[in-house]
């Protein structure tokens, strides 16, 4: 893919996700129970959600914890989106918007307590992501990231043959478990996102999308592939998923 194509095919997407209030999928009710069962951390805890996109965690963050939050994302649309639910919200105070490149964070290392990130270190790459990341943690800090997971080592060819080349490094919760101890992290938690979330939070507003936006040769192929993925998902969901991996910094 060229260089003009790839940032046509990443203007399509974005304005495809535009408005939602999820850019990927996720659930308020599973984020809170997570929250409630972290370690205890500072009382207004230094918090940083990576990959944010419009905001849905970042305000989840922002509200249950009364502290500042840095939201970063590369969209200056979703970043422009997130400025205008928190200031709805009565939340702009707290929330510090950031258009950056989330692998290019030169914050002060240890500076950050709670470290949140769903459905984006993909980008990256998980266990570069982890790496990356870690620095920024103060010890014993915890992170919260959402991972595309095997829930198993034998899933059907299909599957496997579309994720080969969709996530081509996409690992099994053991192996992403694996790659966060050797980032440094201990892993106190797993947790599956059920796949009724997926349809309820995200592939439900985003099919609605889908059928209202104006297309071009690009938001078509976009909209096609997208199509594909939600096939899949519904064939398959027993197989693989998002897993939330709760994690402490060690070292």
């Amino acid at each position: 893919m060229s260089t003009d194509t790839q940032a046509e095919y990443i203007a399509a997407l974005t304005h495809l996700h535009r408005g939602l209030d999820r850019q990927g999928p996720g659930d308020s009710h599973l984020s809170h129970y997570i929250l409630s069962t972290l370690p205890p951390l500072p009382l207004q805890p230094r918090i940083a959600d990576l990959g944010c996109g419009s905001g849905s965690s970042a305000l989840l963050l922002a509200q249950h914890y009364n502290s500042t939050v840095l939201a970063v994302d590369a969209s200056p649309i979703f970043i422009d989106e997130l400025k205008t639910r928190a200031k709805q919200m009565g939340l702009d105070a707290l929330i510090t918007p950031i258009q950056g490149d989330m692998a290019q964070l030169h914050w002060p290392a240890g500076s950050i307590d709670l470290l949140w990130s769903e459905g984006a270190a993909y980008n990256l790459g998980f266990e570069q992501a982890l790496q990356l990341w870690h620095p920024l943690l103060a010890s014993h800090g915890i992170a919260v990231i959402s991972e595309m997971s095997w829930f198993t080592s034998d899933a059907p060819a299909p599957a496997i043959a579309y994720w080969q080349t969709a996530y081509p490094t996409m690992g099994t919760e053991a192996e992403n478990i694996n790659r966060a101890h050797r980032s440094g992290f201990s892993v106190l938690q797993t947790h599956r996102l059920p796949s009724q979330a997926w349809w309820a939070n995200y592939y439900v507003p985003l099919g609605n999308r889908m059928q209202q936006i104006e297309s071009t040769p690009m938001m078509a192929a976009v909209i096609q592939e997208t199509e594909a993925e939600m096939q899949m998902f519904k064939a398959f969901s027993d197989f693989y998923g998002y897993t939330f991996y709760v994690l402490q910094a060690t070292g």
